[in-house]
């Protein structure tokens, strides 16, 4: 379906990025190793989203090259407040860093967060604090396209 997709759509496949969470491999996890590896063959980038909040095992990281790990925001939320959050941020980022990949840290949303994600070098942040969501209209100028309502009162 992907496949399809991409070739339907003319997007690049290392354009798009899947972020899947571990329980998408707990139910099956050779069927789903089988088709994450089709979807790296094809060039899709694999993140692994929410990392820490399931079961979190290292035999994942191991069993299938991701492109990415992200930090869930409830880990985030409380790296100002708790000593165990704040080490395990830590640890994942060093992890992410002896893995090779980057690491983005998902719901930054204070001040304090940003710091404390960039005092440990932190690769990406999401979040509020940086931008809230926005209606895709509003994209179109920066990504080089007339925006919709412009582009309707033409024909019109």
């Amino acid at each position: 379906m992907t496949h399809g997709v991409l070739l339907e759509t003319g997007l690049a496949a290392n354009r798009l990025e899947l972020e899947i969470t571990e329980g998408v491999l707990i139910d099956d996890f050779s069927r789903a190793v089988s088709i994450l590896r089709q979807l790296k063959a094809l060039g899709v980038r694999i993140a692994m989203d929410d990392f820490g909040t399931g079961y979190s095992s290292l035999s994942y990281l191991q069993s299938f090259p991701f492109d990415k790990i992200k930090i869930d925001r409830s880990f985030i939320a409380s790296v100002e407040r708790n000593v165990q959050s704040a080490a395990i941020v830590r640890a994942v980022i060093s992890l992410a860093r002896g893995l090779q990949l980057p690491v983005v840290a998902e719901g930054v949303e204070t001040k304090e967060e940003l710091t404390f994600l960039t005092d440990e070098s932190c690769d990406e942040i999401q979040g509020y604090f940086i931008g809230r969501p926005r209606p895709i209209e509003d994209y179109a100028e920066l990504i080089g396209r007339a925006p919709q309502r412009a582009a309707q009162a033409r024909v019109s």
